[in-house]
């Protein structure tokens, strides 16, 4: 196993950067602000460590699943994501209640895996992902493409758990939802337009 460290250097930058604009940071962002940041930090990394074995390993065969299968799958998973939250934000109960969350390492840790796992599918990361370990090698590129997709995943549940505390949880809840609302319209958009 030979490692390179400006490899590691070149996908940790291009895929950080690729990833921060990237719609599973705001998911990331909002299941933060409902569920334990720690918890859906294992979930989305295990996630983006499996994606990044398939990328390297598998290089250009993730290209043949059919684009629009993915994008529906994922828009369908936003929308759920969009309706949980705006249903638990809204509704005629007092503002002293308490909001429920999702508590519970393993309901926790696999809705954020299963959230990350499906809507990356043939997304740019991993696509640039499998073209890097190609050209320069896969263990360096492994490295590191799944610790800047891991540091995009800590850096959004960190200003999920900033806005939580100065923003009441109801508007965080409503602001999320309508963010994952807008990101599986913005799914479905795709299929057309891509």
């Amino acid at each position: 196993m030979h490692l390179d460290l400006l490899a590691m250097l070149t996908a940790f930058g291009l895929i950080f950067l690729a990833e921060l604009p990237d719609k599973t940071m705001f998911a990331s962002l909002a299941m933060g602000t409902r569920m334990r940041p720690l918890y859906v930090w294992f979930g989305t990394s295990s996630a983006f460590i499996v994606h990044v074995a398939i990328a390297v390993g598998a290089g250009g065969l993730i290209g043949l699943l059919p684009d629009w299968i993915v994008k529906l799958v994922s828009a369908a998973l936003f929308a759920f994501g969009a309706f949980m939250l705006l249903r638990s934000g809204s509704g005629d109960e007092e503002e002293d209640e308490e909001v429920k969350t999702v508590t519970g390492f393993w309901p926790v840790y696999s809705t954020a895996f299963m959230a990350v796992f499906i809507s990356e599918w043939g997304d740019l990361t991993q696509i640039t992902t499998a073209n890097l370990a190609a050209s320069n090698g896969a263990w360096s590129t492994a490295i590191g493409s799944a610790v800047a997709l891991m540091s995009v995943s800590a850096l959004a549940l960190l200003a999920g758990r900033f806005i939580a505390k100065r923003v009441p949880l109801k508007t965080v809840q409503r602001i999320g939802g309508l963010c994952m609302l807008g990101l599986a319209i913005w799914s479905v958009v795709e299929i057309f337009v891509g």
